[in-house]
């Protein structure tokens, strides 16, 4: 790692550093190295100025400025305004993509919770297949729309030369890309622990969507959930595979005939392990103990707690009948102002918070202006995770952020847009795919039962 650090550290100051031959100098943002003949106080104002050309994130030309500093700012510029579009597109990527799957982000396992338990006769008509099915599609359409926009905001519309299509590659770029694949190669082979971990991830997936697809009776129904109860859940998917874990070897059988030569080296910690002798499992309780995220248990915990506060108090109820004047307007337009709302407050505060208090609410309000509950909670609890416009707002905000490249204002400027687009995505689709995929033009029996004190 103290290699490539280096590397960069050289790329950035070959990108920095301009020897300007026929005038003797070599400057950098930094600092002026004076000609002998013609020397210069250590604090010449001009100094100062040259530093302060480049602040904040914006170029400033002074009037002495040189052709060849001309361009070496703008070439700076050009890599800053790299640095925040590739920073940006990671924050984003990270919230956009937990939408596509029911396990991607918090939000999506409380409207899963709370859906069963104020709607319990619901069929299970939320499960990981239908989830994917109504979410893929809109992660996949907002991560396009969103590159567009970054592409747009950072670096211009001239895709030929941001791709550098028909352009010969510089020795810095060919150096970058030995660097990569320096880095690819010491990675080495697939350890038979990884190996193990990526064929049970696969069964784990297929499993989930296997288990009740919709079109067709899955092998749950087929094998256990006879009648009106759910004995196998994606609960249960999920409990099997990790016992699983705690069954299986996280190294090959160490028997004469398979390690001839010992244990496998690539392996870490190797060569503390005995030659022969049983493998520890795959997954220890030590390890779940030490990297379990409990409080993100509890977090989930207590927004089931909140929900149920609210419903046996009445308080979403009597929220509810406040927003009765919306069965006045179309549906698409009360879920256009629903989103927005959510998208606005989830910018504040906790998206699990936003959709804990949020869902019943929207349950309630549902059922007094005849909508099915589906048609509401499924976009906004989409929308609970599209906070792009504060630091603050997601962690993953709060870690580009940290990295300095960022202002406020160009989190602010990117993030605004792309909330818009989220949000009108999120209407199409409830609207259009989503309304053939759940019935949401209908109003269900199970809308009609809720869960009995």
């Amino acid at each position: 790692m103290a290699e490539v650090r280096n590397m960069e550290l050289d790329l950035v100051y070959e990108n920095q550093i301009v020897v300007l031959e026929d005038k003797g100098l070599a400057k950098t943002s930094n600092s002026i190295t004076a000609d002998p003949e013609n020397p210069k106080p250590a604090n010449d104002p001009e100094d100062s100025k040259t530093t302060n050309e480049i602040s904040n994130g914006h170029l400033q030309l002074s009037q002495d400025t040189t052709e060849e500093e001309v361009e070496m700012k703008l070439r700076s510029q050009k890599h800053l305004n790299l640095s925040k579009g590739m920073s940006l597109s990671v924050c984003y990527a990270a919230s956009i993509g937990g939408t596509a799957t029911l396990t991607g982000t918090t939000p999506n396992l409380i409207m899963k919770g709370q859906l069963d338990e104020l709607f319990p006769n619901n069929g299970d008509i939320i499960n990981f297949a239908t989830w994917f099915g109504f979410s893929f599609p809109c992660m996949f359409i907002m991560l396009v729309l969103t590159w567009i926009w970054l592409q747009i905001l950072f670096l211009g519309i001239n895709l030929k030369k941001n791709f550098g299509c028909m352009m010969a590659k510089s020795q810095k770029d060919i150096a970058a890309y030995q660097v990569i694949k320096d880095e690819v190669n010491k990675l080495g082979s697939m350890t038979f622990a990884e190996i193990e971990v990526l064929v049970l991830f696969i069964m784990l997936v297929l499993l989930w969507f296997t288990r009740d697809p919709g079109f067709i009776d899955g092998w749950a129904t087929v094998l256990f959930n006879k009648g009106d109860k759910d004995y196998v859940t994606d609960a249960t998917v999920v409990i099997f595979i990790s016992i699983i874990m705690f069954l299986v070897p996280s190294d090959k059988p160490r028997l004469p005939c398979w390690n001839k030569d010992g244990p496998d080296l690539e392996q870490p910690e190797a060569d503390n392990r005995p030659r022969y002798g049983p493998a520890p499992p795959l997954l220890t309780w030590k390890t779940v103990q030490e990297k379990m995220a409990w409080n993100v248990v509890i977090l989930l915990g207590g927004g089931f707690a909140l929900a149920k506060g609210s419903e046996r108090s009445g308080l979403s109820d009597w929220l509810g009948g406040q927003l009765t004047p919306l069965e006045a307007i179309p549906p698409w337009a009360i879920i256009i102002l629903l989103c927005m709302l959510i998208a606005t407050f989830t910018e504040c505060a906790s998206n699990v918070a936003t959709t804990s208090l949020f869902l019943p609410i929207l349950a309630a309000m549902a059922a007094r202006i005849n909508i099915n509950p589906l048609y509401v909670m499924l976009p906004c609890t989409l929308c609970a995770s599209f906070a792009f416009m504060l630091p603050v707002a997601t962690p993953p905000n709060s870690i580009v952020f940290s990295y300095g490249y960022l202002k406020v204002s160009d989190m602010v400027r990117a993030g605004f847009v792309v909330n818009v687009v989220g949000v009108l995505v999120i209407s199409l689709a409830i609207n259009t795919w989503g309304m053939t995929m759940f019935d949401l033009d209908t109003i269900p029996a199970w809308a009609n039962s809720t869960a009995k004190p």
